[in-house]
């Protein structure tokens, strides 16, 4: 399902343009906003995930703020779904696309829009650090909103963020607003171990992508920033459905496992395979990518268990793959190769992308394979545009998707990774940075 906002004469992006100066407001008070935020925060200790979006509304009351409504984003990152308060049921889904609501969230820029009796709305997207959870919707009484409302507004959507991630693991309210459709079992387990689809500190944006998002059986992907390094793993099991995600979830275990007790990469893959073997003899195996970069200096390492090579992006244009002569695929029984250390020297800007096999052998409609240069050519494209990486990937997913006749042939997931590019800042509203 999808909707559109009501029909405004026009849309600004905070981004774009200067405040604008008024006399009729100068914003809230410092009493009032210190009231709201306390007055959620008291209040949510004992809220209900079901609850939450009530209470949010009401307490943004204080500042005056009316016709508050939280949105999130579905698995599909198609349609914004409204978390509504259950004594109203006066809001529709609004599409990504063509919408104000769409805007604020591809874009993660605050909007605002003209509201029925010569107020306005604003528009601003739902943020849980960098991860795109949805939009929030607020509307005031005043033509021209304050500055200093702006700027608290965009406090007030990180916190709701905050609480949203947080209330989650309490109830399932959340997740039954993002789906669209009905999810597999598989899915349903490997979306429990799967982390935050985006991530962002100084020098590293990181951005994932699991599909098909309601019948992915077999895929996964991990990943942990600690002490300056990015560790990061994609996951390919053999075969799809319920017995191909045990086997990726297990996989992914040993490798979280290993990582925690500070495993290097060549212990790592040996622990991993003979976690699999020991746990599936003769029966199973799993391809996987290991890799470990360090943010300072930008040195790649990297284990490949007969899996797609990583893929480089440089300078926004040359797209290349990095090799290294694969291992063994996880659990084979048989002696393969032994594991390769792979060594690459990124240069600032570099794009860095991990993916599985479904990804390059998705079809155009005409049978046309995407293929590893499409792939490459498609991230480059994004890249000189200005997309962000979760906004590349969110791309990138619709293009594959829209590409099949029916379901995707097998899973397609991807990491993609920025690194020292200066992108940070571009997936935080204006007043956040």
């Amino acid at each position: 399902m999808s909707g559109s906002p009501r029909r405004t004469p026009s849309a600004t992006p905070e981004t774009a343009t200067e405040p604008r100066r008024t006399t009729a407001s100068c914003g809230p008070s410092d009493t009032s906003v210190a009231d709201m935020l306390n007055e959620l925060l008291r209040r949510t200790y004992l809220t209900a995930p079901s609850d939450l979006g009530a209470v949010i509304a009401e307490q943004a009351q204080r500042i005056g703020a009316h016709d508050v409504v939280v949105y999130l984003i579905d698995y599909e990152q198609r349609t914004l779904v409204p978390l509504c308060d259950p004594r109203r049921g006066d809001r529709q889904p609004l599409s990504v696309e063509g919408t104000i609501a769409g805007r604020a969230f591809k874009t993660t820029s605050i909007y605002r829009s003209s509201s029925d009796g010569g107020g306005q709305r604003l528009w601003l997207p739902l943020l849980d650090g960098t991860e795109r959870l949805g939009v929030i919707e607020m509307a005031f009484e005043e033509g021209a909103i304050a500055e200093r409302t702006i700027m608290v507004c965009e406090r007030y959507a990180h916190l709701t963020a905050m609480l949203i991630a947080t209330k989650a693991a309490y109830g399932d309210t959340f997740e039954v607003t993002r789906r669209q459709q009905p999810m597999t079992i598989a899915s349903e387990m490997l979306w429990q171990l799967t982390p935050p689809l985006v991530f962002a500190t100084d020098r590293l944006v990181l951005a994932g992508m699991l599909e098909p998002c309601y019948d992915n059986g077999g895929d996964a992907l991990d990943y942990a920033v600690d002490d300056g390094v990015l560790h990061v793993s994609v996951l390919d099991a053999m075969g799809h459905g319920l017995a191909a995600a045990g086997v990726a979830a297990f996989a992914l275990s040993a490798y979280r496992h290993s990582r925690r007790r500070g495993c290097g990469l060549f212990e790592t893959y040996a622990a991993m395979d003979h976690a699999v073997g020991d746990q599936f003899p003769g029966e199973r195996y799993v391809t996987a990518v290991i890799a470990q970069l360090h943010l300072q200096t930008g040195r790649l390492t990297w284990i490949s268990a007969g899996h797609p090579p990583p893929l480089i992006i440089r300078d926004g244009r040359r797209a290349r793959t990095l090799t290294a002569p694969p291992a063994a695929p996880l659990g084979i029984p048989l002696d393969g190769p032994p594991a390769v250390l792979g060594e690459e020297a990124l240069e600032p800007g570099d794009l860095l992308l991990l993916y599985t096999d479904g990804l390059t052998e998705a079809r155009h409609r005409d049978g046309r394979m995407f293929t590893i240069s499409g792939l490459g050519e498609f991230i480059e494209r994004e890249a000189a545009a200005g997309q962000t990486a979760p906004e590349t990937l969110r791309r990138l997913r619709h293009a594959i998707v829209d590409r099949q006749p029916g379901q995707l042939e097998d899973d397609a997931t991807a990491v993609l990774v920025e690194w020292n590019r200066g992108a940070e800042a571009d997936l935080l509203p204006r007043t956040a940075r």
